[in-house]
């Protein structure tokens, strides 16, 4: 078909094809190798003990304890983990905020909002028109009761990269 030879990818900051070097790594576990890690049977030993030295080759890669890589299935569950898990170091007593910024993915402004329920204040710092933050805004918002922080480095919508030092 000719219009399918035209169509161009360009959303490669939400998502990318599986590079092959990580689908050739891969296949075992989604063709022969796929039992749970938190089982006790044949399988999931074998799924543990592969998973412990993949979680020790990433580790190493970035220079951290294998105890510090945590899993998830994708980005959404991942950043649900990582907000409540620093907002959470906190009370919940009303004196604790998240800020983020108004062009986050819905995944971080459902957390956010979930945790402006439970406890904690929310700051939501606005952008200019091509999605940049206000650091200015940002800047005064920090303070010694700022539980996280959390803004999205790359915008997959508008493509727009955050001047992050």
């Amino acid at each position: 078909m000719a219009d399918e030879k035209r169509r161009v990818y360009l959303d490669s900051n939400a998502t990318t094809p599986i590079a092959p070097e990580v689908l050739d790594a891969m296949l075992p576990y989604l063709k022969e190798s796929y039992g749970n890690p938190s089982s006790g049977h044949w399988f999931g030993r074998l799924a543990k003990a592969d998973m412990e030295k993949a979680r020790e080759s990433v580790a190493s890669l970035i220079g951290a304890d294998p105890s510090e890589i945590v899993f998830t299935s994708g980005g959404s569950e991942s950043d649900n983990a990582a907000i409540k898990g620093a907002a959470w170091n906190h009370p919940n007593d009303g004196k604790w905020k998240v800020v983020t910024s108004a062009v986050e993915h819905p995944a971080v402004l459902s957390t956010v909002k979930y945790l402006s329920k439970n406890g904690y204040r929310q700051k939501v710092i606005g952008v200019d028109k091509t999605a940049l933050i206000n650091i200015d805004e940002l800047v005064e918002t920090l303070d010694d009761k700022t539980a996280v922080v959390s803004i999205m480095h790359g915008n997959n919508e508008v493509g727009t990269i955050q001047q992050i030092k």
